[in-house]
């Protein structure tokens, strides 16, 4: 099972006022890499309050932090060619496709899936699918809302997750989850 998991905190509503980027990469069922990136948002220095309120990121934390044009082609290179999957996938697919027509990059072909939609084929009765609760089910530890540890818990439960529904390979995630695949 080959993948990447990712996440994004943002300075504003603006989609594409990301602040903070996480991948988790998986290969062969195994977290190797966890990376995240600090942003300075084209909002820079405007953050909007309630949005600090949800991560703790403030506008002085990425004064100099590099923008998302100058950290993209390294994290695409961590995502090039594997599944992304994300917690709220439509939320942070957005936010990359904005991203990425902000500063004019080509969108790259990447096949997606919404780690909500995995839980609920997993674990059909829990009262809640938000990452927080679902970590709390399964006795994960991490700081929320903070980018890289969010993209390393969806890491962990979509692999959990993956083993309940006995999935080993991407070819079988594609084939039960088939509906809840999109393209970037």
């Amino acid at each position: 099972m080959d993948f990447c998991a990712i996440d994004f905190e943002t300075a504003t509503h603006e989609r594409n006022s990301a602040c903070e980027m996480g991948i988790c990469v998986v290969e062969n069922g195994v977290i190797v890499k966890t990376q995240t990136w600090l942003i300075k948002p084209p909002s820079f220095p405007y953050f909007h309050p309630r949005n600090i309120d949800v991560h703790g990121i403030t506008p002085k934390e990425v004064q100099n932090a590099p923008t998302f044009e100058e950290i993209w082609h390294e994290a695409e290179n961590l995502m090039y060619g594997n599944l992304m999957i994300a917690h709220n996938a439509g939320f942070d697919a957005g936010v990359l496709r904005s991203c990425l027509d902000y500063y004019g990059f080509f969108k790259p072909k990447i096949n997606y899936l919404c780690s909500i939609s995995l839980a609920k084929k997993s674990w059909k009765d829990l009262p809640k699918y938000g990452l927080k609760s679902l970590a709390e089910q399964h006795n994960i530890q991490f700081n929320h809302h903070r980018a890289g540890a969010d993209a390393e818990v969806c890491a962990k439960i979509s692999l959990l997750a993956f083993e309940r529904l006995m999935l080993t390979r991407n070819e079988e995630v594609s084939e039960v989850m088939k509906k809840n695949l999109k393209i970037l």
